[in-house]
């Protein structure tokens, strides 16, 4: 969910080795900065957390086991092997599987309604997620000041709000030019969680051990019931891993597996099995291991470079949750919204203000509220959790229909991959009371704007076309009626394909009059994130000066109306003269849906950006005609 430039001028296989190299640094600056900064926190919640264990020699061997084998199943082998698979069109994402899943499918009962569900609930929690990601990262890089100086404590909070409110500030820039040093700066990163990994490990190599799966299960078997609350902890370890196939699509698959097995996960084994050979030495490091393994004339860089990384973490989230809101729009769940482009040749590169604010206020709110990292990590994880479950069973449909696996085959690989899925869901639901309810809440509420949207846009398209003209009666309705035509064109945007647009029916019933040439146009998204040019558009001559217009638009693109009608002309069509008619509906309450949700919808269809600003119709050339309809 994190957009970028999509790669369509360089891939790993040409022969530029120079575009390659950039590629590949670009895939490790965005995709793995969220992954890249849980060492800031997760060992230390394991062993100084809410449900922390002694730092034993056991537990600590038992804990780097467990670590260790969460990043090979959940990372290597469910994201990098499997789920990355579900290639729609090159796209990645939770909605862009749940739409894979969708595709071709004529089953429109509680099937469908399962997969429809479990993808927006899925993409609902990424928003707590995205608030809590900024805060807890750049609190947990500033908290270096307290190892450094304690008497710089009560400067981690402002500090940390301060840098947040300057990373929203610079959104409505666009990330052009902060991008180019994503990649450097997080490769310097991973060097250096590298190096220092490897200066501990050397001083005690038994660590290493940990990579026997044993140390974990005699984990369980020492701390029986805490130790299965610890996987709460262990889970921080692999949060950014929704990332790997949310950018699938701006990177490709190679960049980022190659960058995955060449860079991260030796840096990521080296920083978790350093940090754990520290506390085998000074297990009173358990409050802050990662700081504590810095030399201390390297205390103040450290935190100078923590905090770059974390800034990229941040951004990397934030422009997902614009990215996951643009493609929740174009798929008919979410109301318009204005989305500007920062960016004249990278499409992926957008910028959502009322997201942006929504997100800026939240993570202070939650900087001010939890008050550090460790207590944010309490409420950190269980939305997280549970959106890989929601990926796990998505995929199972994916593996079925498109794949054509069998319920075997499909079947018994879910049920491995939901075993550590459904574990870390279990380990994670003790922190609700602890403040996992802040992510459950955002995605209830999200989940309840789309799925009321959703619900109402369908009713309110049922209530339009029973009233629905089929165009010959209307045409012959013209003639006996005395329908001047006049000179010029029109053009109707319509949601309907077929019959008569409301709005055309309003107009010759008041006015009486019709232009010479007319255009019913109709713009359709696709369950896929790009259409072919040569599959854009469908026109159908319809006689006595209408034509039917089709738009094919993808869920990653943005449809311009008078680009596509200039590359497409019409009979009669001349940009200067033509006027757009929108239908604008006042929404009643009628039996549809419950009273609250009707004036729920009715409030976002009043809110909603402007039909003529989302399909880029020129202002001064557009007509509205209102109607009220009960839904």
């Amino acid at each position: 969910m994190r957009p970028r430039a999509r790669a369509a001028a360089a891939r790993p296989g040409q022969s530029d080795l120079r575009q390659a190299t950039g590629l590949y640094l670009a895939a490790l600056g965005v995709v793995f900065g969220d992954i890249g900064t849980s060492p800031l926190y997760a060992l230390r919640e394991c062993f100084h957390g809410p449900h922390a264990v002694a730092p034993s020699h056991a537990n600590v061997l038992g804990v780097l086991s467990l670590i260790f084998w969460a990043l090979m199943i959940v990372i290597t082998v469910k994201y990098l092997a499997y789920v990355m698979r579900a290639d729609n069109r090159g796209e990645g994402g939770i909605l862009a599987m749940m739409a894979l899943a969708m595709q071709g499918s004529t089953d429109k009962g509680w099937r469908l309604a399962v997969v429809t569900t479990l993808g927006l609930f899925g993409a609902a929690l990424l928003y707590g997620d995205g608030m809590i990601t900024p805060a807890i990262s750049v609190l947990s890089a500033m908290e270096g000041l307290q190892v450094a100086a304690p008497a710089l404590g009560p400067l981690v909070q402002p500090i940390t709000i301060a840098i947040l409110i300057g990373l929203f500030l610079v959104q409505h820039r666009g990330t052009a030019g902060v991008g180019a040093i994503f990649g450097p700066v997080t490769l310097i990163w991973f060097v250096v969680l590298g190096v220092m990994g490897v200066l501990w490990i050397v001083q005690a190599p038994a660590v290493l051990g940990a990579a026997n799966p044993m140390h974990g299960v005699q984990f369980f078997i020492d701390n029986q019931g805490r130790g299965f609350l610890v996987l709460g902890a262990v889970f921080l370890v692999v949060t950014g891993g929704e990332a790997l196939y949310a950018d699938m699509g701006h990177f490709g698959v190679r960049p980022i597996r190659r960058t995955w097995f060449v860079i991260v996960l030796p840096a990521l084994l080296a920083q978790y099995f350093g940090q754990g050979a520290l506390l085998m030495l000074r297990p009173e490091a358990a409050e802050n291991p990662f700081y504590h393994m810095v030399p201390a004339w390297g205390l103040y860089p450290m935190v100078v470079l923590a905090a770059m990384a974390t800034i990229i973490a941040s951004q990397a989230v934030i422009s997902g949750a614009f990215s996951l809101t643009r493609q929740a729009i174009m798929l008919g769940f979410a109301p318009r919204t204005r989305v500007a482009h920062t960016s004249a040749r990278e499409i992926g590169q957008i910028y959502v203000p009322f997201v942006n604010w929504m997100l800026m206020l939240a993570t202070i709110g939650l900087v001010i509220g939890f008050g550090s990292s460790s207590n944010l990590a309490a409420a950190y994880g269980i939305a997280v959790t549970m959106t890989m479950v929601i990926t796990t069973l998505l995929a199972y449909v994916v593996a079925r229909r498109r794949w054509s696996w069998s319920l075997v085959a499909g079947g018994s690989v879910t049920l491995l991959l939901l075993v550590p899925d459904a574990a870390f869901f279990a380990a994670n639901v003790t922190k609700i009371t602890q403040g996992g309810w802040f992510p459950l809440v955002v995605g209830g509420l999200v989940f309840l704007v789309l799925t009321t949207w959703k619900r109402g846009r369908v009713l309110l398209g049922e209530r339009i076309r029973q009233s629905i003209v089929p165009l010959d009666d209307f045409t012959a309705r013209m003639a006996s009626e005395g329908v001047v035509r006049v000179p010029g064109t029109s053009v109707f945007m319509t949601s309907n394909p077929e019959g008569t647009p409301p709005a055309l029916l309003n107009l010759a019933r008041h006015n009486h009059v019709v232009h010479e040439h007319v255009v019913l146009l109709s713009v359709r998204t696709e369950e896929q994130p790009f259409v072919a040019p040569t599959d854009r558009v469908k026109v159908a001559e319809l006689g006595n000066g209408f034509v039917r217009m089709t738009a094919r638009y993808g869920f990653m693109e943005d449809p311009d109306i008078p680009a596509l009608l200039a590359a497409h002309p019409l009979p009669g069509y001349e940009p200067a003269t033509t006027t757009f008619f929108l239908g604008r509906e006042t929404v009643l309450a009628g039996g549809g849906m419950v009273r609250w949700r009707v004036h729920l919808f009715a409030f976002l269809a009043r809110n909603a950006q402007r039909a003529t600003a989302f399909f880029d119709l020129p202002p001064d050339r557009v007509m509205e005609i209102g109607s009220e309809v009960e839904i």
